[in-house]
């Protein structure tokens, strides 16, 4: 039961970070992300990790929809990996603290491997606004942190 939990609270909490993304998008003009480099960049993963610029990189097929799954397939893991962490009395009484520290936590995996492999640096710090953009992602991965936990409430 804990998994099937921990996959309807990553679910839940991807799906409101889209949420987050289309709100951003038409509310402030700030770009959604584009999933399909994220494919591009999964297809490329057996042969190369990091790139100069994953726009130079060839194209791989379906990398549009690649980029979709794998964006739901970690959101899926990170909250079955939660609700394994934090167990079965966390989940029976599930606090915000513990899910919106791990969310924040998991940003590592995004400033230090995703966004290099991008072409982007360490914690975006090849974009044209690098503030801008970490500060992005620590709201992104707070609302997926709240996410995680309202999950947690409703599962």
């Amino acid at each position: 039961m804990m998994i099937i939990t921990g996959i309807l609270m990553g679910l839940l909490a991807t799906v409101l970070l889209d949420l987050w993304a289309l709100t951003l998008s038409r509310v402030a003009g700030i770009p959604a992300p584009d999933w399909a480099m994220v494919g591009r960049w999964v297809g490329h993963l057996p042969s190369r990790v990091f790139h100069d610029s994953i726009g130079d990189a060839p194209a791989v097929a379906s990398e549009h929809t690649l980029g979709w799954v794998f964006h739901y397939s970690v959101g899926v893991a990170y909250g079955v990996l939660l609700a394994v962490i934090m167990g079965p009395d966390w989940l029976a009484a599930p606090t915000l603290l513990p899910a919106w520290l791990f969310s924040i936590l998991m940003l590592g995996f995004g400033w230090f491997l995703l966004q290099p492999g991008l072409g982007l640096g360490m914690a975006a710090s090849k974009t044209p606004d690098p503030t801008k953009a970490r500060v992005l992602g620590l709201i992104a991965h707070t609302v997926f942190g709240v996410g995680l936990w309202m999950g947690a409430m409703l599962f």
